[in-house]
């Protein structure tokens, strides 16, 4: 079953219209980039992690997303905090494993945010997601050592041991839910080169939870504009600097043609 343009598009103009409040607790590499693409997709950022007012940000906020990039005990701490409030008030949260496998405290971290209370979406690429059921596997730094179908068994282990959206960035794209899967096929190979794609697609995953309510199709929608913006920014770069500026200024511009035309993807329920 192809996917359904249209539908993607009618959540992209509910987020330019509502702005809805996106908290991002995520790692200071990647705020003003994160930040800025929020913005230009139409969505309102805020990065707050401090612990005196994490909670009290989170209720003010339509989505949550927690991106262990960059860790400090402090910041773990308001991570817990910020994961309980959002579920006390049904707010959805996104959690992104950012090195996950490459050491044993962001294990730790993982697996205590886990157990904080449930997420809604957990989005990394293979090595993190395979890293999630198995202590073995490990990254190099942030970067994956495998492709997306790699992973596909321990997202379908991970959907129904947490009840959640698992997604799998890659070459391919895979969103598993516990009794669905898609796939978005668009993208470009320059995206690799720069610093906070995937973050930028776990922040995106988080604003579109705030104006879908089915988490699986939040996703979908998420990973489908980060790849055929992507995709459209590459045309006119020349190298990864370019398509920082070409991937914001598509992202202002996208229209309903630019998805109908570009979005190559399927389902399999």
């Amino acid at each position: 079953m192809n996917l359904c343009a249209h539908s993607l598009w009618e959540n992209v103009v509910r987020l330019r219209k509502e702005a809805p409040l996106v908290h991002n607790i995520t790692n200071y590499v990647v705020m003003n980039s994160t930040a800025n693409a929020l913005l230009a997709l139409g969505a309102s950022p805020v990065m707050a992690h401090e612990i005196l007012e994490v909670e009290e940000m989170v209720s003010i906020s339509r989505a949550l997303v927690v991106n262990i990039g960059t860790l400090s005990s402090p910041w773990v701490e308001s991570m817990k905090r910020g994961i309980s409030k959002a579920s006390e008030l049904h707010i959805p949260v996104v959690l992104d494993p950012v090195g996950l496998g490459a050491t044993s405290y962001r294990a730790e971290t993982v697996s205590a945010l886990l157990a904080a209370a449930p997420v809604s979406v957990i989005r990394g690429n293979a090595s993190e997601i395979q890293a999630l059921v198995s202590s073995q596997e490990r990254t190099k730094g942030v970067d994956s050592l495998r492709s997306s179908e790699n992973a596909l068994e321990a997202a379908e282990l991970l959907a129904n041991r947490y009840n959640c959206v698992i997604c799998i960035s890659g070459a391919r794209d895979y969103v598993i839910a516990p009794d669905k899967k898609g796939c978005i096929e668009n993208g470009n190979s320059l995206m690799t080169r720069v610093t906070g794609m995937g973050c930028t697609a776990s922040a995106f995953c988080g604003a579109f939870l705030a104006v879908e309510e089915d988490p699986f199709s939040a996703v979908l929608h998420a990973m489908a504009v980060m790849g055929v913006a992507g995709e459209l920014a590459a045309l006119n770069s020349q190298g990864p600097g370019s398509l920082q500026q070409n991937f914001l200024d598509i992202l202002h511009n996208l229209t309903e043609e630019d998805l109908k035309k570009q979005l190559r993807g399927s389902l399999d329920s």
